[in-house]
């Protein structure tokens, strides 16, 4: 009997990805409290990295306490820009500010995936992306904004790269998947060499 997955993460864009892949799973979101988890790691020096990874781990572990016998599978993203980490925008003036601040600049998001098996994690990989933001006019943001804010707001970036969004940028260097919020090509090589995927 094929292994159960179970996605620990509400994101839209993450389950597509595995979909499309032709991945089975089921969708539990993991209720952490994240903005907490990423102060405390801030406060005691953590890298941006070790922060994403720490968050996908969180929510692994949360949900798999609750299903021990799935693998489970907890991913986020952290975006780090001018030595500081990004949150998701509460307000469009504060996505405008966000995508203003780092134009012609380059960010790095970093994305974490953690699988869980029992009580502890099996695997774990981060991956990294650099994106080099071209110069837009204040304008232009500000009305990108608004027209995409039910979707923006929902992103570390506040902006959506699967749409209009790429038009924010000039270069990216790093996997596709990775901008998207998941290592997707790295969970799928993990999953098929324990032959949860069929190779």
């Amino acid at each position: 009997m094929p292994e159960r997955l179970i996605l620990a993460s509400g994101s839209d864009a993450r389950a597509e990805m595995l979909r499309r892949a032709g991945v089975a799973f089921d969708v539990t979101p993991a209720r952490v409290d994240e903005d907490t988890v990423k102060a405390g790691l801030q406060a005691e020096g953590a890298s941006p990295r070790d922060i994403a990874d720490a968050l996908a781990e969180a929510k692994a572990r949360k949900i798999s306490a609750k299903h021990p016998e799935a693998l489970v599978l907890g991913a986020d993203q952290v975006l780090e820009f001018d030595g500081n980490i990004l949150s998701k925008p509460e307000t469009r003036a504060d996505a405008v500010r966000q995508l203003m601040s780092m134009r012609g600049a380059v960010h790095k998001l970093h994305s974490a995936a953690v699988i869980y098996e029992g009580s502890h994690a099996v695997w774990r990989h981060v991956g990294l992306a650099r994106l080099n933001m071209a110069t837009r006019s204040d304008v232009w943001i500000a009305d990108y904004v608004d027209r995409k804010w039910d979707h923006v707001r929902r992103s570390v970036g506040a902006y959506r790269i699967e749409d209009e969004g790429v038009r924010l940028f000039c270069r990216i260097d790093g996997d596709h998947f990775v901008v998207l919020g998941l290592p997707l090509l790295e969970v799928l090589s993990y999953l098929a060499l324990r032959g949860t995927l069929p190779s």
